[in-house]
Protein backbone atom coordinates (compact mmCIF):
# COMPACT_ATOMS: atom_id res chain seq x y z
CA UNK A 1 0.00 0.00 0.00
CA UNK A 2 1.50 3.47 -0.53
CA UNK A 3 1.98 5.80 2.00
CA UNK A 4 -1.05 8.40 0.85
CA UNK A 5 -3.53 5.62 0.74
CA UNK A 6 -1.47 4.15 4.14
CA UNK A 7 -2.28 7.66 6.12
CA UNK A 8 -5.53 8.44 4.60
CA UNK A 9 -6.71 4.76 6.23
CA UNK A 10 -4.88 5.85 9.17
CA UNK A 11 -6.12 9.13 10.12
CA UNK A 12 -9.92 8.01 9.25
CA UNK A 13 -9.51 5.12 11.60
CA UNK A 14 -8.36 7.40 14.19
CA UNK A 15 -11.24 9.70 13.80
CA UNK A 16 -13.53 7.16 13.71
CA UNK A 17 -12.62 5.68 17.20
CA UNK A 18 -12.02 9.44 18.75
CA UNK A 19 -15.17 9.92 17.57
CA UNK A 20 -17.04 7.22 19.44
CA UNK A 21 -15.42 8.12 22.74
CA UNK A 22 -12.13 6.05 22.77
CA UNK A 23 -9.49 7.67 25.03
CA UNK A 24 -6.46 9.53 22.73
CA UNK A 25 -3.77 6.98 24.22
CA UNK A 26 -6.18 3.97 23.23
CA UNK A 27 -7.12 5.66 20.12
CA UNK A 28 -3.48 6.36 19.26
CA UNK A 29 -2.32 2.67 20.62
CA UNK A 30 -4.94 0.47 19.03
CA UNK A 31 -4.75 2.49 15.27
CA UNK A 32 -0.65 1.82 15.54
CA UNK A 33 -0.95 -1.70 16.61
CA UNK A 34 -3.89 -2.20 13.71
CA UNK A 35 -1.30 -0.70 11.43
CA UNK A 36 1.67 -2.53 12.02
CA UNK A 37 0.06 -5.67 12.19
CA UNK A 38 -1.53 -5.43 8.93
CA UNK A 39 1.77 -4.39 7.20
CA UNK A 40 3.74 -7.09 8.44
CA UNK A 41 2.40 -9.29 10.15
CA UNK A 42 2.23 -10.51 14.04
CA UNK A 43 6.23 -9.88 14.94
CA UNK A 44 5.45 -6.34 14.73
CA UNK A 45 3.75 -6.98 18.30
CA UNK A 46 7.39 -7.38 20.08
CA UNK A 47 7.79 -4.14 18.50
CA UNK A 48 4.73 -2.45 20.36
CA UNK A 49 5.96 -3.61 23.61
CA UNK A 50 9.20 -2.25 23.06
CA UNK A 51 8.41 0.77 21.91
CA UNK A 52 5.54 2.02 23.88
CA UNK A 53 8.04 1.32 27.08
CA UNK A 54 11.18 2.56 25.90
CA UNK A 55 10.27 6.12 25.16
CA UNK A 56 8.85 6.60 28.56
CA UNK A 57 11.90 4.98 30.43
CA UNK A 58 14.26 8.23 29.53
CA UNK A 59 15.05 9.75 32.98
CA UNK A 60 13.91 13.60 31.18
CA UNK A 61 10.39 12.54 31.84
CA UNK A 62 10.80 12.32 35.49
CA UNK A 63 10.43 16.01 35.70
CA UNK A 64 6.54 15.99 34.15
CA UNK A 65 5.15 13.91 37.79
CA UNK A 66 6.82 16.38 39.63
CA UNK A 67 5.89 19.37 37.61
CA UNK A 68 2.41 17.47 37.94
CA UNK A 69 2.84 17.14 41.30
CA UNK A 70 3.94 21.27 42.06
CA UNK A 71 1.00 22.11 40.20
CA UNK A 72 -1.36 20.06 42.21
CA UNK A 73 -0.31 21.22 45.35
CA UNK A 74 -0.93 24.57 44.63
CA UNK A 75 -4.35 23.82 42.79
CA UNK A 76 -5.34 21.61 45.30
CA UNK A 77 -4.66 24.44 48.16
CA UNK A 78 -6.58 28.20 48.27
CA UNK A 79 -3.48 29.51 46.40
CA UNK A 80 -5.99 30.46 43.63
CA UNK A 81 -8.77 32.06 46.71
CA UNK A 82 -5.92 34.23 47.76
CA UNK A 83 -4.31 35.18 44.29
CA UNK A 84 -7.76 35.97 42.79
CA UNK A 85 -9.15 38.34 45.71
CA UNK A 86 -5.66 39.75 45.91
CA UNK A 87 -6.11 41.30 42.32
CA UNK A 88 -9.70 42.20 42.56
CA UNK A 89 -8.51 44.34 45.67
CA UNK A 90 -6.43 46.14 42.82
CA UNK A 91 -8.35 45.80 39.57
CA UNK A 92 -11.85 45.26 40.77
CA UNK A 93 -12.72 48.83 40.60
CA UNK A 94 -12.33 49.64 36.66
CA UNK A 95 -15.06 49.15 34.09
CA UNK A 96 -14.56 45.09 33.77
CA UNK A 97 -11.60 44.96 36.16
CA UNK A 98 -13.30 42.17 37.75
CA UNK A 99 -12.93 40.28 34.40
CA UNK A 100 -9.23 41.42 33.88
CA UNK A 101 -8.36 40.63 37.56
CA UNK A 102 -9.43 36.98 36.70
CA UNK A 103 -7.08 36.78 33.38
CA UNK A 104 -4.50 38.29 35.73
CA UNK A 105 -4.81 35.54 38.62
CA UNK A 106 -5.24 32.79 35.63
CA UNK A 107 -1.44 34.23 34.33
CA UNK A 108 0.65 33.93 38.11
CA UNK A 109 -2.21 30.83 38.28
CA UNK A 110 -0.46 29.12 34.75
CA UNK A 111 3.27 29.93 36.19
CA UNK A 112 2.36 28.14 39.58
CA UNK A 113 0.17 25.21 38.11
CA UNK A 114 1.74 25.03 34.35
CA UNK A 115 -1.64 23.07 33.74
CA UNK A 116 -4.18 24.81 31.55
CA UNK A 117 -7.42 22.76 32.90
CA UNK A 118 -5.92 23.54 36.71
CA UNK A 119 -5.52 26.74 36.36
CA UNK A 120 -9.08 27.19 34.20
CA UNK A 121 -10.86 25.22 37.48
CA UNK A 122 -9.26 26.98 40.15
CA UNK A 123 -9.86 30.29 38.83
CA UNK A 124 -13.09 29.91 37.13
CA UNK A 125 -14.86 28.26 40.44
CA UNK A 126 -14.58 31.57 41.78
CA UNK A 127 -14.09 33.90 39.43
CA UNK A 128 -17.99 32.89 37.12
CA UNK A 129 -20.09 33.33 40.14
CA UNK A 130 -18.64 36.17 41.48
CA UNK A 131 -18.43 38.31 37.79
CA UNK A 132 -22.35 36.87 36.77
CA UNK A 133 -23.51 38.02 40.58
CA UNK A 134 -22.12 41.71 39.07
CA UNK A 135 -23.55 41.46 36.08
CA UNK A 136 -21.11 40.57 33.71
CA UNK A 137 -22.42 38.54 30.46
CA UNK A 138 -22.07 35.31 30.79
CA UNK A 139 -19.92 35.35 27.20
CA UNK A 140 -17.45 37.85 29.08
CA UNK A 141 -17.68 35.18 32.11
CA UNK A 142 -16.69 32.52 30.59
CA UNK A 143 -14.51 33.17 28.05
CA UNK A 144 -12.07 35.32 30.14
CA UNK A 145 -11.39 32.06 32.39
CA UNK A 146 -11.16 30.12 29.29
CA UNK A 147 -8.83 31.69 27.14
CA UNK A 148 -6.88 32.15 30.76
CA UNK A 149 -6.46 28.81 31.26
CA UNK A 150 -4.77 28.42 27.95
CA UNK A 151 -2.17 30.44 29.64
CA UNK A 152 -0.84 27.41 31.67
CA UNK A 153 0.81 25.77 29.10
CA UNK A 154 2.88 28.40 27.79
CA UNK A 155 3.93 30.52 30.65
CA UNK A 156 6.92 28.24 32.48
CA UNK A 157 7.41 25.95 33.73
CA UNK A 158 5.33 24.41 31.24
CA UNK A 159 4.65 20.35 31.04
CA UNK A 160 4.28 20.71 27.58
CA UNK A 161 7.74 22.78 26.95
CA UNK A 162 8.93 19.59 29.40
CA UNK A 163 7.50 17.49 26.45
CA UNK A 164 8.93 19.50 23.29
CA UNK A 165 12.36 19.88 25.09
CA UNK A 166 12.72 16.02 25.22
CA UNK A 167 11.48 15.35 21.65
CA UNK A 168 13.24 17.49 20.04
CA UNK A 169 16.72 17.25 22.57
CA UNK A 170 16.59 21.12 23.12
CA UNK A 171 17.17 23.22 26.12
CA UNK A 172 14.25 22.56 28.41
CA UNK A 173 15.86 26.09 30.61
CA UNK A 174 16.21 27.81 27.31
CA UNK A 175 12.33 26.98 26.74
CA UNK A 176 10.65 27.69 29.69
CA UNK A 177 12.42 31.59 29.62
CA UNK A 178 11.21 32.10 25.80
CA UNK A 179 7.79 31.56 27.16
CA UNK A 180 7.27 34.06 29.31
CA UNK A 181 7.59 37.22 27.70
CA UNK A 182 4.83 35.60 24.88
CA UNK A 183 2.82 34.69 27.86
CA UNK A 184 2.17 37.65 29.40
CA UNK A 185 2.24 39.35 25.77
CA UNK A 186 -0.99 37.12 25.51
CA UNK A 187 -2.00 37.99 28.75
CA UNK A 188 -2.26 41.85 27.79
CA UNK A 189 -4.04 41.11 24.65
CA UNK A 190 -6.52 39.66 26.30
CA UNK A 191 -7.03 41.95 29.15
CA UNK A 192 -7.63 44.28 26.61
CA UNK A 193 -9.97 42.73 24.55
CA UNK A 194 -11.80 42.51 27.64
CA UNK A 195 -11.86 45.84 28.63
CA UNK A 196 -13.22 46.26 25.19
CA UNK A 197 -15.93 43.84 25.51
CA UNK A 198 -16.95 45.30 28.31
CA UNK A 199 -16.96 49.16 27.69
CA UNK A 200 -19.47 47.73 24.72
CA UNK A 201 -21.37 46.04 26.51
CA UNK A 202 -21.78 49.34 29.25
CA UNK A 203 -18.83 48.82 31.59
CA UNK A 204 -19.28 46.92 34.62
CA UNK A 205 -17.24 47.51 37.92
CA UNK A 206 -17.94 47.29 41.61
CA UNK A 207 -21.63 46.58 42.09
CA UNK A 208 -23.71 49.45 43.31
CA UNK A 209 -24.71 49.86 47.19
CA UNK A 210 -26.49 52.39 48.93
CA UNK A 211 -24.93 51.84 52.51
CA UNK A 212 -22.00 53.72 52.01
CA UNK A 213 -21.19 53.82 55.81
CA UNK A 214 -20.89 50.12 56.02
CA UNK A 215 -18.40 50.61 53.25
CA UNK A 216 -16.29 53.04 54.75
CA UNK A 217 -16.36 50.56 58.05
CA UNK A 218 -15.42 47.76 56.07
CA UNK A 219 -12.96 48.90 53.42
CA UNK A 220 -9.52 48.86 55.67
CA UNK A 221 -11.08 45.03 57.17
CA UNK A 222 -11.13 43.83 53.26
CA UNK A 223 -8.00 45.64 52.41
CA UNK A 224 -6.17 43.81 55.44
CA UNK A 225 -7.60 40.63 54.38
CA UNK A 226 -6.88 40.98 50.27
CA UNK A 227 -2.88 42.46 51.58
CA UNK A 228 -2.66 39.03 53.98
CA UNK A 229 -3.93 36.68 50.84
CA UNK A 230 -1.63 38.68 48.66
CA UNK A 231 1.40 37.50 51.20
CA UNK A 232 0.67 33.95 51.36
CA UNK A 233 0.89 33.35 47.79
CA UNK A 234 4.24 34.85 47.52
CA UNK A 235 6.47 32.21 48.95
CA UNK A 236 4.67 29.86 46.16
CA UNK A 237 5.96 32.85 43.40
CA UNK A 238 9.41 32.47 44.80
CA UNK A 239 9.54 28.63 44.34
CA UNK A 240 8.65 29.30 40.40
CA UNK A 241 11.10 32.10 40.10
CA UNK A 242 14.08 29.65 42.27
CA UNK A 243 12.95 27.17 39.50
CA UNK A 244 14.00 29.09 36.47
CA UNK A 245 17.23 30.75 38.05
CA UNK A 246 18.20 26.84 39.25
CA UNK A 247 17.09 25.75 35.30
CA UNK A 248 19.17 28.96 33.28
CA UNK A 249 21.75 29.37 36.08
CA UNK A 250 23.05 25.50 35.36
CA UNK A 251 22.39 24.95 39.14
CA UNK A 252 20.03 21.73 38.47
CA UNK A 253 18.39 19.49 35.59
CA UNK A 254 14.85 19.91 35.04
CA UNK A 255 14.29 16.56 36.52
CA UNK A 256 15.88 17.69 39.41
CA UNK A 257 14.43 21.07 39.97
CA UNK A 258 11.03 20.03 39.60
CA UNK A 259 11.29 17.30 42.25
CA UNK A 260 12.71 20.49 44.77
CA UNK A 261 9.72 22.30 43.56
CA UNK A 262 6.98 19.91 43.95
CA UNK A 263 8.68 19.73 47.51
CA UNK A 264 8.52 23.24 48.69
CA UNK A 265 5.12 23.63 47.32
CA UNK A 266 3.77 20.54 49.15
CA UNK A 267 5.66 22.27 52.02
CA UNK A 268 3.94 25.15 51.47
CA UNK A 269 0.85 24.82 51.23
CA UNK A 270 0.86 22.64 54.57
CA UNK A 271 2.45 25.08 56.27
CA UNK A 272 0.34 28.50 54.82
CA UNK A 273 -3.10 26.63 54.48
CA UNK A 274 -2.46 24.02 57.65
CA UNK A 275 -3.05 21.62 55.54
CA UNK A 276 -1.87 18.80 57.98
CA UNK A 277 -4.61 16.03 57.62
CA UNK A 278 -3.86 12.97 55.57
CA UNK A 279 -7.09 13.20 52.92
CA UNK A 280 -5.97 16.57 51.48
CA UNK A 281 -2.53 15.34 50.79
CA UNK A 282 -4.20 11.96 49.76
CA UNK A 283 -6.10 14.35 47.15
CA UNK A 284 -3.20 15.49 46.07
CA UNK A 285 -1.03 12.62 45.50
CA UNK A 286 -4.15 10.84 43.76
CA UNK A 287 -5.05 14.41 41.39
CA UNK A 288 -1.36 14.16 39.93
CA UNK A 289 -0.86 10.35 39.62
CA UNK A 290 -4.18 10.42 37.63
CA UNK A 291 -2.53 13.35 35.83
CA UNK A 292 0.76 11.87 34.91
CA UNK A 293 -0.58 8.65 33.97
CA UNK A 294 -2.66 10.13 31.27
CA UNK A 295 -0.10 12.05 30.07
CA UNK A 296 2.65 9.68 29.74
CA UNK A 297 0.00 6.92 28.08
CA UNK A 298 -0.24 9.52 25.84
CA UNK A 299 3.42 10.05 25.27
CA UNK A 300 4.43 5.97 25.08
CA UNK A 301 0.96 6.09 22.91
CA UNK A 302 1.77 8.66 20.33
CA UNK A 303 5.47 7.29 20.43
CA UNK A 304 3.78 4.13 19.19
CA UNK A 305 1.51 5.83 16.77
CA UNK A 306 4.98 8.04 15.24
CA UNK A 307 6.71 4.46 15.27
CA UNK A 308 3.90 3.22 12.96
CA UNK A 309 3.62 6.11 10.94
CA UNK A 310 7.78 6.27 9.87
CA UNK A 311 6.93 2.14 9.02
CA UNK A 312 4.92 2.62 6.55
CA UNK A 313 6.48 5.41 5.36
CA UNK A 314 4.11 8.04 5.84
CA UNK A 315 6.16 10.35 8.22
CA UNK A 316 8.96 10.97 4.91
CA UNK A 317 6.13 11.28 2.53
CA UNK A 318 4.55 14.29 4.66
CA UNK A 319 7.85 15.69 5.32
CA UNK A 320 9.03 15.74 1.76
CA UNK A 321 5.71 16.99 0.26
CA UNK A 322 6.31 20.20 2.95
CA UNK A 323 9.71 20.37 2.28
CA UNK A 324 9.81 20.29 -1.66
CA UNK A 325 6.90 23.01 -1.19
CA UNK A 326 8.91 25.44 -3.32
CA UNK A 327 7.50 28.64 -1.45
CA UNK A 328 8.82 31.17 0.51
CA UNK A 329 9.87 30.26 3.94
CA UNK A 330 6.99 32.71 5.76
CA UNK A 331 4.36 30.96 3.39
CA UNK A 332 6.04 27.30 4.41
CA UNK A 333 5.48 28.76 7.82
CA UNK A 334 1.80 29.27 7.12
CA UNK A 335 1.07 26.10 6.18
CA UNK A 336 2.66 24.54 9.55
CA UNK A 337 1.02 26.80 11.21
CA UNK A 338 -2.53 25.92 9.61
CA UNK A 339 -1.78 22.16 10.48
CA UNK A 340 -1.24 22.81 13.84
CA UNK A 341 -3.57 24.33 14.55
CA UNK A 342 -6.20 21.40 12.67
CA UNK A 343 -4.62 19.08 14.58
CA UNK A 344 -5.03 21.11 18.21
CA UNK A 345 -8.42 21.09 17.59
CA UNK A 346 -8.58 16.99 17.67
CA UNK A 347 -5.91 16.12 19.93
CA UNK A 348 -4.17 17.30 22.99
CA UNK A 349 -1.16 19.50 23.13
CA UNK A 350 0.82 15.93 24.24
CA UNK A 351 0.00 14.44 21.48
CA UNK A 352 0.10 16.87 18.94
CA UNK A 353 3.85 17.72 20.22
CA UNK A 354 4.99 14.38 20.32
CA UNK A 355 3.85 13.42 17.02
CA UNK A 356 5.08 16.39 14.98
CA UNK A 357 7.41 18.52 16.29
CA UNK A 358 10.14 15.36 15.30
CA UNK A 359 9.00 15.63 12.25
CA UNK A 360 8.72 19.56 11.77
CA UNK A 361 11.90 20.53 13.39
CA UNK A 362 14.09 19.47 10.61
CA UNK A 363 12.13 21.53 8.10
CA UNK A 364 11.94 24.62 10.44
CA UNK A 365 15.82 24.51 10.60
CA UNK A 366 16.45 24.32 7.04
CA UNK A 367 14.02 27.08 6.17
CA UNK A 368 16.38 29.19 8.97
CA UNK A 369 13.98 29.33 11.84
CA UNK A 370 14.52 29.36 15.52
CA UNK A 371 13.84 26.69 17.33
CA UNK A 372 12.53 28.15 20.41
CA UNK A 373 10.90 30.90 18.64
CA UNK A 374 9.36 27.80 16.85
CA UNK A 375 8.04 25.87 20.30
CA UNK A 376 5.95 29.45 21.30
CA UNK A 377 4.14 29.43 17.71
CA UNK A 378 3.50 25.74 18.44
CA UNK A 379 2.38 26.07 21.53
CA UNK A 380 -0.22 29.29 20.73
CA UNK A 381 -1.56 26.98 18.45
CA UNK A 382 -1.92 24.41 20.93
CA UNK A 383 -3.70 26.47 22.97
CA UNK A 384 -6.69 27.91 20.51
CA UNK A 385 -7.43 24.34 20.56
CA UNK A 386 -7.97 24.22 23.76
CA UNK A 387 -10.98 27.06 23.53
CA UNK A 388 -11.89 25.74 20.21
CA UNK A 389 -14.26 22.81 18.84
CA UNK A 390 -14.58 19.63 18.54
CA UNK A 391 -12.18 18.49 21.49
CA UNK A 392 -12.24 22.23 23.01
CA UNK A 393 -10.86 20.72 26.54
CA UNK A 394 -11.23 24.35 28.38
CA UNK A 395 -14.95 24.86 26.92
CA UNK A 396 -16.20 21.91 28.93
CA UNK A 397 -14.42 22.39 31.92
CA UNK A 398 -15.94 26.04 32.15
CA UNK A 399 -19.07 24.19 31.66
CA UNK A 400 -18.90 21.93 34.05
CA UNK A 401 -18.00 24.98 36.41
CA UNK A 402 -21.28 26.78 34.96
CA UNK A 403 -23.70 24.20 34.17
CA UNK A 404 -26.13 27.00 33.77
CA UNK A 405 -24.15 28.84 30.95
CA UNK A 406 -24.74 27.19 27.39
CA UNK A 407 -21.80 25.36 25.49
CA UNK A 408 -22.68 28.30 22.91
CA UNK A 409 -22.37 31.01 25.52
CA UNK A 410 -18.86 29.77 26.63
CA UNK A 411 -17.34 29.13 23.17
CA UNK A 412 -19.11 32.31 21.20
CA UNK A 413 -17.35 34.16 24.52
CA UNK A 414 -13.75 32.53 24.04
CA UNK A 415 -13.76 32.83 20.20
CA UNK A 416 -12.15 36.64 20.30
CA UNK A 417 -9.59 35.64 22.56
CA UNK A 418 -8.86 33.11 20.03
CA UNK A 419 -8.05 35.83 17.49
CA UNK A 420 -6.20 37.54 20.24
CA UNK A 421 -4.35 34.33 19.65
CA UNK A 422 -3.76 34.37 16.24
CA UNK A 423 -2.64 38.18 16.47
CA UNK A 424 -0.19 37.07 19.00
CA UNK A 425 0.98 34.62 16.49
CA UNK A 426 1.33 37.62 14.08
CA UNK A 427 3.18 39.72 16.28
CA UNK A 428 6.00 36.78 17.03
CA UNK A 429 6.02 36.34 12.89
CA UNK A 430 6.99 40.10 12.64
CA UNK A 431 8.74 40.41 16.15
CA UNK A 432 10.41 37.23 16.82
CA UNK A 433 12.76 38.62 19.73
CA UNK A 434 9.72 38.70 21.73
CA UNK A 435 10.62 34.97 22.18
CA UNK A 436 14.15 34.50 21.57
CA UNK A 437 15.37 38.39 23.26
CA UNK A 438 15.11 37.10 27.20
CA UNK A 439 16.97 33.71 26.23
CA UNK A 440 19.63 34.98 24.81
CA UNK A 441 19.92 37.89 27.41
CA UNK A 442 20.06 35.03 29.98
CA UNK A 443 21.98 32.23 28.61
CA UNK A 444 23.80 33.61 25.87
Amino acid sequence: MDPVTAGILVAIGLVVLMAIGTPIAFALGAISLIALVADRGMAELTYFGETFFDRIAEFGFVAIPMFILMGAAVASSPTGRDLYRSLDLWLGRLPGGLAISNIGACSIFAALSGSSPATCAAIGKMGIPEMRSRGYPDGVAAGCIAAGGTLGILIPPSVTMIIYGIATETSIGRLFIAGIVPGFMLAGLFMVWTLIACKLAGGYGTPMVTATEKIKQTVRQNVDANLKALVRVLPFLAVVIGILFALYGGVATPSEAAGVGAFFCIALAVIIYRMWQVRPLTLIMRDALRESVMIMLIIAAAEVFAYALSSLFITQTVAGAIADLEVNRWVLMGVINVFLLVAGFFLPPVAVIVMTAPILLPIILAANFDPYWFAVILTINLEIGLITPPVGLNLFIINSIAPDISLRDVLMGSLPYALCMVLGILLLCFFPGLATWLPDLLMG
